[in-house]
């Protein structure tokens, strides 16, 4: 009897210990739609936190049912988020942004089945011509599955295609494209990594890739479409549907090409132990 109220009583102390630690810890997290539902279904897997039964991905902090830690969050546009960690506990940021500041390895990643694909996009009226079928074959390309196994070993980013091409897609006439020119918006690094290995496999056919790179996450889906662009590569699926919802438009998928896993970054906590995880 003696040894379980003194397990029991450790139990409690360490809960205590736990909370009183993490009473205070700010975490940062992005403030749009599908990326603040994201941050905190991550913190939800990890036990941080408890979301409403039906937050969804597109939860805010006015979801959090359960904060037993009492943490702090401040809400930021994505891109920022890596630039106030010297002013916060952890912060929550994208793959991209991570890649972007070359910032270390994060301390926890989300689960490697992320639903949040990156794609390749264009207008729906588009999406079954040649020029789309070129496209997406390109990045679909061993090419590609090849340069984020050899560049991203550390896992920050994770190549989904399940049946690569040699670059090409049969049923397309190659000929009837020759001359032609591919307007892309993305962002940068790895999209615009993987479309200069698309712009190579293309050019073997005579078609121009035309990349323009940007540095948010609305211009690219406004460019297609405006039709400005033919196609763009920046953003999740997730993303994309609750564009298509919010603003109207029909942008949509030709190609599913990675995974940029959401970790938890290090700010002034060098660890979790502020946390109460290991």
């Amino acid at each position: 009897m003696k040894k379980i109220i003194a397990l029991v009583l450790a139990l409690v102390l360490t809960l205590s210990l736990s909370a009183a630690l993490a009473d205070g810890i700010t975490i940062a997290i992005p403030n749009d739609a599908t990326n603040e539902g994201r941050a905190l279904l991550l913190l939800q897997a990890r036990g941080l936190i408890n979301l409403k039964e039906d937050a969804g991905i597109t939860a805010t902090v006015a979801d959090i049912e359960d904060n037993p830690l009492n943490l702090k969050f401040q809400e930021v546009e994505a891109a920022m988020v890596p630039n106030v960690l010297a002013d916060v506990d952890y912060g929550v940021i994208n793959g991209n942004y991570a890649l972007a500041a070359e910032l270390p390895k994060a301390l926890l990643y989300e689960n490697s089945e992320s639903p949040y694909v990156n794609v390749v996009c264009v207008n729906e009226a588009n999406k079954d011509t040649d020029m789309a079928k070129a496209l997406a074959a390109a990045v679909l390309s061993q090419q590609v599955v090849d340069y984020f196994a050899e560049t991203y070993k550390d896992g920050s980013a994770i190549a989904t295609v399940e049946n690569p091409t040699d670059g090409f897609d049969a049923t397309v006439d190659y000929d009837a494209l020759k001359g032609q020119t591919i307007k892309i918006a993305c962002t940068l690094d790895p999209h615009s990594f993987v479309l200069e290995i698309a712009k190579g496999i293309l050019a073997e056919k005579d078609i121009t890739l035309d990349i323009t790179i940007v540095d948010d996450y609305v211009t690219p889906n406004t460019m297609v479409d405006a039709g400005d662009v033919f196609a763009n590569y920046f953003a999740h699926q997730p993303y994309q549907d609750d564009f298509n919802a919010q603003n109207g438009t029909k942008i949509v998928t030709i190609a599913g090409v990675h995974v940029e896993p959401m970790g938890l970054y290090a700010g002034k906590q060098a660890d979790l132990t502020a946390l109460g995880l290991e």
